[in-house]
């Protein structure tokens, strides 16, 4: 499976860590911020070398995989044009203290990122790389105890697809199950902040 062109919808500790460590393997990676690309294009040079700096609407068009790694409020900015094809990995999260207060509609029996999809009328947001902190996340990449990241999704094809780029960039791709099921992975649950193995992470998941 040859590698997608992957764009990155954030610049901000996530977004950065994420395109870093696909550089590092090999991907061709896009970058937007929530602000014009002038005042990230600093940013995006010193912390990852190699990015190509864009408007969101120019990665939009550009991109084959998006990630979302924004603040959950800023999901309306999303441009909507030309999103219908893409797959959209939603490493976003619900922060009470930010969104609560931007009043974003928040259902506790609805996962954060079912509102995601139906916020941009997609069917194709896999959920990942939201459990496992930026920090960890760059630390434990290729470890010689790969972790696991877990991702949750409707469609399975697009499911392969997050599983490789999640490989390629050093961790385990543990498939939960649908959409939905993304819900156990967010603020809350005990697996969020998880920094397991396969097993570990297995253990705590069928007793959720």
């Amino acid at each position: 499976m040859s590698k997608v062109k992957l764009g990155i919808l954030g610049a901000g500790k996530l977004g950065t860590t994420l395109g870093r460590l696909a550089i590092q393997n090999g991907y061709e990676v896009l970058i937007a911020g929530s602000k014009e690309k002038e005042k990230i294009m600093l940013t995006v040079e010193v912390l990852v070398p190699g990015a190509i700096v864009m408007t969101k609407e120019e990665l939009v068009k550009e991109s084959d995989v998006i990630i979302l790694a924004l603040p959950l409020g800023k999901v309306s900015s999303i441009p909507t044009v030309g999103l219908e094809n893409k797959i959209i990995i939603d490493a976003m999260n619900y922060w009470w203290e930010v969104d609560g207060k931007q009043r974003i509609p928040h259902d506790p029996n609805l996962s954060s990122s079912e509102y995601v999809a139906k916020s941009l009328n997609s069917n194709r947001v896999v959920k990942a790389f939201n459990h496992m902190g930026y920090h960890d996340l760059e630390i434990e990449s290729h470890s010689e105890t790969i972790k696991a990241i877990a991702l949750a999704g409707d469609n399975d094809l697009d499911k392969e697809i997050v599983s490789k780029l999640i490989e390629d960039v050093g961790f385990k791709p543990l498939d939960i199950g649908l959409l939905k099921e993304g819900i156990k992975l967010e603020p809350g649950s005990e697996l969020f902040g998880a920094n397991l193995v396969e097993k570990e992470f297995n253990e705590i998941f069928k007793n959720l």
